[in-house]
């Protein structure tokens, strides 16, 4: 017995060929001139059983699959099943090419079953023929469909009749749900179908605890089967007598609905799953012309292009989250009794599929996420650059083949530094210059553009800090004048003398290293916070206003650094604090990513609970406000120590880590 297989080398068709190997016969398998690899492949797929694969070299979009005549002559008689699998499986995909490869491809594929004088025709179909069929479609329904206007369910739909009203020779049609990866290894070839909202749930996952409860929305049922399950049933199905001119759904029989489908996904790759899932049919109400008058406003259509662009979902998938169809399948659970083959249970292998995505199709692995690839040639001004967080951002970034341009006030000092970052192997040059003053943000400036044009990354970490309360400010008004001078003017004059040549250049990016502080607005650091804070909105206003000339601005509300800034507090050599190398790693993630924020969840949580509760929150900062006194030097007493730190103030700050205190 001889077998002939269109779209031996994509997805189904290799786990097809390894059924079809475990019986008697020749497997003749469709292949392009172009696609030696892929053939090749499927060879090495099945290293023990190669020579049975046979290449029949020809083209789909040819009359007869373009196969020679010498070639038909040769196989005229002897292929008991052809198995036509080549198709165009992708929603985004031009109605043309859709055209040509399921359509075109199908009658060219009848006209070689035809010639061949083929035993029986199998034509892989989808539940995609059914278009948007409201209520369940059956197996013997066919011209009932509606809702075909999109291509990908017209040439579904349209393929499927040639072979119905075309087709000659004997035939089985196959209509196979959804396919995902296979059940017991998670293999996949690509993102489809419900892959395609795995980078949603990574980076929720990313950014809120698994046991944080979440709002999501429910759809309508999703009927997704596992690859092996639809190459065993084909397999079973095709070798079975008295079946030819049947329709069988491969389909699972109780499909879940979207959000329970995506519930299962979040708790594979640990995300936190839809507490609350609102239906979505309750947006129906609006007429459709509103609907899509809303769609079509410039500002909504730039938005969702931006979200589905970044997620990497194809806009049409959002036409399918209320799929309106069920599938009956009673004529192939008949065709399978006895034989033991049955649609597995999502939730036992739902892991299996993310474990694979995650280690083989994730877009985030084919992106250099390196630090080298976003700094190596390029210019990096760190400010506050002679020592602590600056100093181990320079070596880092350095030593990733960045050139560092250096800046801080003490030239001794910055030397001592620029020398260490040249002793790891990295390029720096060494700017002084006091930044709180306008005149010398302005004279570096010009110097580093003079010198090396705009730096392509600028990174505002010089800062001055200052724990003392507000009672004890009163007749300290230049505190606040000193630290908004420094922490904010400073490092807005850098930003708005390098932002006209980044944006001239369609290039930049601009990183504030911000606190913990304005997420917890913690006590005794109103002055430092409120610098801080005013950084923060102008990033987060400049970042919507530059977001098309492609310079970003990254906040990063730093939690607790040992560095040289705390060291006049005593009592924070009891408590547990980041190292400057730690926060440069933040830096670098800062530099890698180009996000908006980064901040520790600790830091989230805070700004949700002052959010949410504002006087619980109150409570619990004045608690820290009565636990943690005043300085000895922020009372005034010179010569003057500070209490010995209690263990109720360590373990406090340990269960607190990284806010200021």
């Amino acid at each position: 017995m001889s077998y002939f297989v269109t779209g031996a080398t994509g997805f189904i068709g290799r786990f097809l060929v390894g059924k079809l190997l475990a019986r008697k016969g020749t497997i003749y398998v469709l292949a392009r001139r172009g696609s030696k690899d892929k053939l090749k492949a499927l060879h090495e797929r099945y290293p023990d059983q190669a020579e049975r694969i046979v290449p029949v070299w020809g083209d789909l979009t040819k009359p007869k699959l373009g196969i020679k005549n010498d070639q038909l002559e040769e196989l005229n008689g002897k292929i008991k099943h052809v198995f036509h699998l080549a198709a165009i499986y992708d929603l985004s995909a031009s109605a043309e090419s859709q055209q040509a490869a399921n359509i075109d491809g199908t009658r060219n594929a009848v006209l070689f079953a035809e010639a061949i004088k083929a035993g029986c025709f199998h034509h892989v179909s989808s539940i995609a023929a059914a278009g948007l069929y409201h209520g369940t479609f059956r197996e013997d329904m066919f011209d009932e469909a509606e809702g075909l206007d999109h291509p990908y369910f017209r040439t579904k739909h349209d393929s499927e009749g040639i072979v119905r009203n075309e087709c000659s020779r004997p035939y089985r049609i196959y209509r196979p749900g959804i396919v995902v990866g296979h059940s017991q290894t998670g293999e996949i070839d690509k993102i489809d179908g419900p892959y395609y909202f795995f980078t949603l749930l990574k980076r929720i996952r990313e950014a809120i605890p698994a046991w944080m409860p979440t709002m999501g929305f429910e759809g309508g049922r999703i009927n997704m089967v596992p690859v092996d399950f639809i190459v065993d049933a084909m397999d079973h199905i095709a070798h079975k007598r008295g079946l030819d001119g049947g329709c069988f759904h491969l389909t699972d029989p109780a499909p879940r609905r979207v959000g329970e489908v995506l519930n299962i996904f979040a708790r594979a790759g640990h995300a936190p799953p839809m507490t609350m899932r609102i239906d979505s049919r309750i947006f129906a109400f609006v007429p459709s012309a509103v609907k899509t008058a809303l769609s079509m406003l410039p500002p909504v259509k730039r938005i969702t292009a931006h979200v589905f662009q970044s997620l990497g979902i194809p806009k049409d998938m959002l036409k399918f989250f209320n799929y309106p169809t069920r599938f009956d399948n009673r004529q192939t659970e008949a065709a399978l009794k006895g034989s033991g083959i049955k649609v597995p249970e999502l939730n036992d292998y739902a892991w299996r599929l993310w474990d694979y995505w995650e280690r083989h199709l994730d877009p985030d692995l084919h992106v250099d996420r390196s630090l080298s690839g976003r700094v190596k040639g390029k210019t990096v001004l760190i400010t506050g650059a002679s020592s602590g967080i600056g100093l181990a951002t320079a070596i880092r970034v350095a030593s990733s083949g960045g050139h560092v341009l250096m800046v801080a006030r003490d030239p001794e000092k910055l030397e001592e530094a620029r020398k260490t970052v040249e002793k790891h192997g990295g390029k720096a040059s060494a700017y002084s210059a006091d930044l709180s003053s306008l005149e010398s943000c302005d004279e570096l400036v010009a110097k580093v553009i003079a010198d090396h044009g705009a730096p392509d990354v600028l990174v505002n970490n010089a800062g001055r800090s200052i724990r003392r309360s507000v009672s004890l400010s009163y007749d300290r008004f230049h505190d606040f004048e000193r630290t908004m001078q420094l922490n904010y003017f400073g490092s807005l004059r850098l930003i708005m003398g390098f932002l006209p040549k980044m944006t001239e250049r369609r290039s930049g990016h601009i990183i504030n290293i911000s606190s913990i502080g304005v997420l917890s607005n913690a006590p005794r650091f109103s002055a430092y916070v409120a610098s801080k804070a005013a950084l923060d909105a102008f990033s987060r206003c400049a970042a919507a206003e530059f977001s098309d000339a492609n310079v970003s601005f990254t906040i990063i509300n730093m939690p607790l650094v040992r560095t040289p800034m705390i060291g006049p507090t005593k009592m924070y050599d009891s408590v547990p604090t980041l190292t400057p190398e730690e926060a440069a790693e933040m830096v670098a993630d800062a530099i890698i990513r180009r996000p908006q924020r980064i901040a520790t969840r600790l830091g989230v949580f805070a700004e949700v609970m002052h959010l949410l509760a504002p006087k619980l929150h109150e409570v619990v900062m004045n608690t820290a406000y009565q636990l943690f006194p005043d300085s000895a030097a922020a009372k005034g007493q010179k010569g003057g120590s500070d209490a010995p730190t209690s263990s109720e103030q360590v373990a406090f700050a340990a269960l607190m880590r990284g806010i200021h205190w």
